[in-house]
């Protein structure tokens, strides 16, 4: 069984910038698609950000489209961890981000081709 922990969220002021964490314990393979969602007050959860797998120890990104340009997502040596660099973050991310993992290794850009997930870090942005 997978478990996720997600870290790095925070309080950050409009314009700023904030790193969030995921490492995986138990037997994450490196072939596993690991990605990012969010829920924002009142919203259904989103898609933010996919890592995968895509042979010879490479990945390939895929970003939702009100991200693209602002977030990074990145793989961690080990490869069972994942990151989402957070560039100029505004009122609109503000949410809890979850860490998801697919062992499938196709990581899409839905909810429901995820199967394991993390608790979820809260990200709050002020104006």
């Amino acid at each position: 069984q997978e478990q996720l922990v997600e870290s790095g969220g925070g309080l950050v002021q409009t314009g700023g910038s904030l790193r969030l964490d995921c490492a995986a314990s138990g037997r994450t393979a490196s072939s596993y698609a690991m990605g990012w969602f969010r829920q924002g007050p009142g919203k259904e959860r989103e898609f933010v950000a996919t890592s995968r797998w895509s042979g010879a120890n490479t990945y390939v990104a895929e970003y939702a489209e009100v991200v693209k340009g602002r977030f990074t997502i990145s793989r961690g040596d080990t490869k069972n961890t994942v990151y989402l660099q957070m560039n100029s973050l505004k009122p609109e991310d503000t949410a809890v981000y979850y860490c998801a993992a697919d062992s499938r290794g196709w990581g899409p850009p839905y909810l429901s081709g995820y199967n394991y997930w993390g608790q979820g870090t809260q990200v709050t942005v002020s104006s």
